[in-house]
């Protein structure tokens, strides 16, 4: 195989989503240098763009030069330090993660612990940050991508501050998809990804700090325990100014995506794309039960983005799956964890959230069925 030609899929699963030809042109752009004039003045604008995704103005904006997994890791490794109490919220595969990110620094986690499939309970939150008054962190997901359900950020964010308690939340499925407002919520730390709703590559993680956090950072006690992922040092390339020191090669191609598919976002007006994959899911929603096929979450707590539905009696989940990807080119996710075997996850994420996406989808899955 001396060249790889990929096949030409259409993406439907829990990401990465359909990445526009606007994106995929940019990516091929001719390579410069990560310290190039030029190339400091796309990184600002990256920023600025971030800063709009994000609703923050946070001077501490930028996209970690790896997936939304390092994201997560900068958030953590940054704030927290050995023997911090961490509150982890785990209610599906990725609040594990964190308890695990909070385990490795040698801090103790205090797990609120919720149903697959149900939101983080604020009962429960508050119960614990009451249990625990010293708690330094705060740390939930947003948008479970295992699950397809929404917790209700705004309502953690301020329980966290009435305890003095910073807040780490992952929105790797949520921006773009659905409102994330981390000035209005005072998200302290929040990390993402690309390659769910602003469709670009995935390679790349979106992340920001308020001052409160930033704070917390020059304050530290002992040293962030990642070289390559210490904001101290990382700020010393992405800092404001034309004068960058080197940290490291930034992915330059990857990030000419990343600004593409931001610009896009801008273009569109971000209340318009929260409104398209609404509208979007309640189509393929009507579309799913006239076949009976159904939700597992409840309707006031489910993503659009990420619809996580039942299979119908005597179906082999695989084999479907499979026969989606040989006969129609199309991508679906399997159930994790307690849901595997169980259910489908229909990704409805960014460039993937179109009439043709879910027509195709109700077609062909009807087709197999």
């Amino acid at each position: 195989m001396p060249q790889f030609y990929p096949p030409v899929r259409t993406l439907m699963g829990p990401g990465p989503s359909d990445v526009h030809p606007r994106v995929l042109q940019a990516l091929a752009r001719p390579t410069i240098g990560h310290l190039d004039p030029k190339f400091v003045e796309l990184m600002d604008d990256i920023k600025r763009l971030l800063q709009y995704a994000l609703q923050t103005k946070n001077e501490l904006t930028l996209p970690v030069s790896a997936p939304g997994s390092a994201g997560m890791e900068t958030c953590f490794v940054n704030l927290v330090e050995p023997g911090d109490k961490v509150i982890v919220c785990i209610n599906g595969v990725f609040g594990n993660r964190m308890k695990e990110n909070v385990t490795r620094i040698g801090a103790t986690a205090i797990v609120v612990e919720d149903d697959w499939g149900k939101p983080v309970d604020p009962n429960k939150v508050e119960a614990a940050l009451k249990e625990n008054p010293d708690a330094k962190v705060l740390a939930f997901v947003h948008a479970e991508t295992s699950t397809g359900v929404e917790s209700d950020a705004k309502t953690l964010c301020a329980l966290a501050q009435k305890h003095d308690c910073l807040t780490i939340v992952d929105a790797v499925t949520s921006i773009g998809g659905i409102p994330c407002d981390v000035d209005g919520w005072g998200i302290d730390a929040l990390y993402s990804g690309t390659q769910k709703c602003l469709s670009a590559p995935p390679g790349l993680s979106p992340i920001t700090f308020n001052e409160k956090a930033i704070e917390v950072i020059k304050n530290r006690k002992t040293p962030v325990q990642s070289w390559f992922l210490d904001l101290n040092l990382v700020l010393g390339y992405w800092g404001s100014g034309t004068q960058r020191s080197y940290h490291h090669t930034a992915p330059v191609n990857a990030l000419y995506g990343l600004h593409e598919a931001l610009l896009m976002l801008e273009e569109e007006g971000i209340e318009n794309s929260w409104a398209r994959h609404r509208a979007q899911h309640e189509a393929l929603k009507t579309g799913l039960e006239a076949m009976g096929i159904n939700f597992i979450v409840d309707e006031k707590s489910r993503l659009p983005q990420l619809n996580l539905v039942t299979i119908p009696d005597g179906v082999d989940e695989a084999a479907v799956r499979k026969q989606l990807l040989a006969d129609y080119n199309l991508e679906i996710g399997a159930g994790l964890g307690a849901f595997a075997g169980k259910v489908w996850r229909i990704g409805l994420m960014g460039q993937s959230a179109t009439n043709n996406h879910v027509l195709l989808l109700l077609n062909a899955l009807k087709a197999c069925l």
